[in-house]
């Protein structure tokens, strides 16, 4: 297992350690974040932007801010290479370095998610699973730990059918309607599937799931069954090098780019470049913009790169997984700001972070004097409701980049939240769980 430990000083300096022990007197006011990544393996092409997005987001609150209210943030990485088992073992490792501990975990990943939702609790480290992991964790009564906003997999899953209803005509046009759910054969891949039967039901829609193994590498048998059915619509649920095989193959069956739509974590630079020309049309859903234009970009370049927007591009800024974990890393930031609020300003435990994510109340003013006007959506976070009540929109890859065309589709509500709240009940009950009065 490799680990890379960046710690960022307060003059701004980047100094990389590897194995080595710090004494944790050198950083007497340090926030650490702790940093799951993945690097190499098959996810490599979802997990670098990734890294790179963390990364660069908290040397920009050190560089250009001097940390959180004056308190330096720092971060050290470990190489999971999607892998729960691996995914745990980061975690035991860095949950209690730093002054305080871990200030929150961001697993990415919805198995190693699953794996952490006990632990939290026990060992006062909130978890951030940002639209993915488990979606009753959105019912926050009984949940009080894990937070997934600002949309859950059960919400874009409704949203997309939404989506399909505005483009077909209307709701009583979707009766007889194919879609083909193509997943990644996991925890994190099956998730959406509850929230499709329980649509397709409702609607009339002729729904087929189609699971593609890990890594996704062989995917030929699964197109051919599209070829065979010719759906209507196929929505995927797929990461790194799955995304892209997935893409090539619909092209090479003919499959129609507009209407192939992928979920958030499968609309990225990556996914659609191998495939060429083939994948122009494509789609997916995002709730935050791409590209390289907002201030927090500027702001990147000018104070991690030094001016240097070359380098910066390298490092993937302005790809569309390198803006979701700057949305993510700012959540972070903002919901330790938000505890200091209340706490003062000092490292935050645990347990304050806790109720700092609970408390979130990210508006537009505070999003345009971070940099990310109209990047995101505001959001705000309450007791009972750890999702929030986002909206997404869909994007299209017209070859050289992505652009938005749909307006912002809010979830229906209606039919995800008593699914999650029933859920969220059903693991109380296994788990000998309170609910709390919110």
């Amino acid at each position: 297992m490799k680990f890379r430990t960046l710690f960022l000083g307060l003059l701004g300096a980047v100094v990389v350690f590897t194995g080595v022990a710090v004494s944790k007197a050198a950083f007497a006011a340090e926030q650490f974040f702790p940093m799951l990544v993945y690097r190499t393996g098959p996810y490599a092409p979802s997990g670098i932007p990734v890294a790179n997005g963390f990364r660069d987001y908290y040397t920009l609150i050190n560089k250009r801010d001097g940390g959180i209210n004056g308190v330096t943030i720092t971060f050290e990485e470990c190489e999971t290479k999607y892998n729960t088992k691996l995914g745990v073992e980061c975690y035991e490792k860095l949950k209690g370095k730093g002054s305080t501990g871990a200030t929150l975990i961001n697993p990415f990943s919805t198995g190693i998610t699953y794996q952490l939702i006990p632990k939290a609790p026990v060992d006062g480290v909130p978890i951030l699973s940002m639209g993915y992991g488990r979606t009753a964790a959105a019912d926050g009564r009984i949940f009080e730990w894990i937070f997934n906003f600002p949309m859950t997999y059960w919400s874009q899953a409704s949203a997309f059918i939404k989506y399909v209803s505005r483009q077909v005509g209307g709701w009583d046009k979707l009766q007889g309607v194919k879609i083909a759910h193509v997943y990644h054969n996991s925890a994190y891949g099956k998730e959406a599937n509850p929230t499709l039967k329980v649509l397709a039901k409702r609607y009339g829609i002729k729904l087929t799931l189609l699971a593609v193994d890990h890594p996704g590498q062989e995917q030929k048998a699964t197109w051919l069954q599209i070829r065979r059915l010719k759906p209507d619509w196929v929505f995927m649920s797929g990461w790194g090098v799955m995304n892209s095989v997935a893409i090539k193959e619909a092209a090479a069956i003919n499959c129609p780019m507009d209407r192939f739509v992928g979920n958030w974590w499968s609309g990225t630079d990556a996914d659609v470049i191998p495939a060429g020309k083939g994948s122009i049309g494509y789609k997916s859903t995002a709730f935050h913009d791409a590209g390289a234009g907002y201030q927090v970009h500027k702001d990147i370049i000018k104070h991690v790169y030094g001016g240097d927007a070359a380098e910066a591009k390298k490092n993937n800024i302005g790809e569309v997984l390198y803006n979701r974990t700057l949305v993510n890393a700012m959540y972070g930031v903002e919901a330790v700001r938000t505890a200091m609020a209340k706490f003062g300003n000092k490292p935050m435990t645990g347990k304050q972070v806790r109720w700092g994510l609970e408390n979130l109340d990210l508006t537009a003013a505070r999003l345009k004097a971070i940099g990310m006007e109209k990047f995101t959506k505001p959001v705000k976070v309450s007791c009972a409701d750890h999702e929030t009540k986002g909206s997404l929109r869909i994007q299209q890859w017209d070859g050289t980049k992505w652009g938005f065309v749909s307006g912002w589709l809010s979830p229906m509500r209606d039919v995800v939240r008593p699914l999650v709240e029933k859920a969220a009940a059903a693991y109380a009950k296994e788990n000998n769980i309170t609910p709390r009065s919110c």
